[in-house]
C-alpha cells in the first residue's frame, strides 16, 4: 500500500511523528515500528487496524505518555503543537490535547455531571466564578444541557461519552485524541458521538480517532491511517486508503459497506472513485447501470 506524504509549515502542524519506533519494558519485539506522520491543525484523522496493530501504543506516543509514564525503548521523535514529547512533561503537553478513552466510566469519579465537568477546571485552578459559564458551554457543545445534576451513571453509553468528551473540552485543548470511544455503545449512541465529533472539527478543532467504525468514519475524516503489527501501511484520504480494496481486506479489515458493491460488481476502483457512504452508492449504482453493467 502507498503512504501519502504531506509537506505542511511548521505552524499548520498539530502532530508530527518521525522515525517513531516504540518497546515497552520487557517485550521481545516493537509495539510500533518506523511511524512517519504529520497531521495539521483542524484535520480529522481516523486510525484503523486489527487487534495489536499498535493504535493505543500510537495514541500514548502522542500524548506524551510514551516515553514520560510508560517505560520503554523510545526512538524518533513526536511533537504537538510544537511541543517536543522527549522534552515536556506530560501535564505541560496535556494543556494541548484531550483524550478520551473506550471506556467513559474509567474517567468518571463525581457525583453529578456538572461536578465531573467540574473537577479538571479545578485541578487546573480556574477560577471558580467562571466554572459555571465554562461548564454550561461544555455541556451546550454535546447537547447535554439539562443533565448538570443527574450522576454520570444515570446516562446513556452515549450521554457518557459525550461527558467525557465534555469534560475535555473545558479545559480548551485544540486536540481531542479519542481511543475507540464507540466500543461499548449501541448503534444511536454511536451516532451521536460522531455527530458530535464532526461538529467540534467543523469548528476547527484536530481530531484524532481510533475506531472501527469505517461506515461512520470514512465520509466524515480527513484521512485514515491504516495500522498494522506496530506500521502505518497506508495514510491518505479515504478514498485513497480504500481504493486499496483487497489489500485492506486481506490486512483483516472491515471496509464501508458502500464501498463493498465496488468489490461485488468485480469492479477496480479507479483514481479514488468510489463510495464511501449511502448517497455515494446510489451514484456508483446509477452510473454502473446506464452503462450497461461496464
Amino acid at each position: 500500500m502507498a503512504v501519502y506524504a504531506q509537506k505542511s509549515s511548521i505552524q499548520d502542524v498539530a502532530v508530527s511523528i518521525k522515525g517513531l519506533s516504540f518497546k515497552y519494558f520487557g517485550s521481545d519485539s516493537y509495539a510500533l515500528h518506523n511511524i512517519n506522520m504529520e497531521i495539521k491543525k483542524g484535520e480529522f484523522i481516523g486510525i484503523v487496524g486489527p487487534a495489536g496493530a499498535g493504535k493505543t501504543t500510537l495514541c500514548y506516543a502522542i500524548t506524551g505518555l510514551i516515553p514520560n509514564d510508560i517505560l520503554g525503548d523510545f526512538e524518533g521523535s513526536v511533537t504537538i503543537n510544537g511541543f517536543d514529547t522527549l522534552s515536556h512533561p506530560v501535564y505541560e503537553l496535556s494543556k494541548n490535547y484531550g483524550f478520551v478513552f473506550d471506556n467513559p466510566e474509567y474517567q468518571f469519579s463525581q457525583a453529578t455531571v456538572e461536578e465531573e465537568v467540574a473537577v479538571g477546571l479545578e485541578n487546573r485552578g480556574v477560577d471558580p466564578d467562571l466554572m459555571p459559564e465554562i461548564i454550561r458551554s461544555s455541556l451546550k457543545k454535546v447537547k447535554l444541557e439539562g443533565t448538570e445534576k443527574r450522576s454520570p451513571f444515570e446516562l446513556s453509553g452515549g450521554q457518557q461519552q459525550r461527558l467525557a468528551i465534555a469534560s475535555m473540552l473545558a479545559l480548551k485543548p485544540s486536540i481531542l485524541i479519542l481511543d475507540e470511544p464507540t466500543s461499548y455503545l449501541d448503534p444511536q449512541g454511536k451516532e451521536e458521538v460522531y455527530s458530535t465529533l464532526k461538529e467540534l472539527n467543523e469548528e476547527g478543532m484536530t481530531i484524532i480517532l481510533v475506531d472501527q467504525e469505517v461506515e461512520l468514519m470514512a465520509p466524515m475524516v480527513s484521512k485514515i491511517a491504516i495500522m498494522y503489527k506496530g506500521s502505518i501501511v497506508d495514510y491518505g484520504t479515504p478514498a485513497q486508503v480504500f481504493s486499496n480494496i483487497k489489500s485492506t481486506i486481506e490486512l483483516g479489515l472491515r471496509i464501508p459497506q458502500a464501498t463493498e458493491l465496488v468489490v461485488k460488481l468485480g469492479k477496480n476502483a479507479e483514481n479514488g472513485n468510489i463510495p464511501l457512504d449511502v448517497d455515494g452508492a446510489v451514484k456508483f449504482v446509477d452510473s454502473y447501470i446506464k452503462r450497461g453493467g461496464n
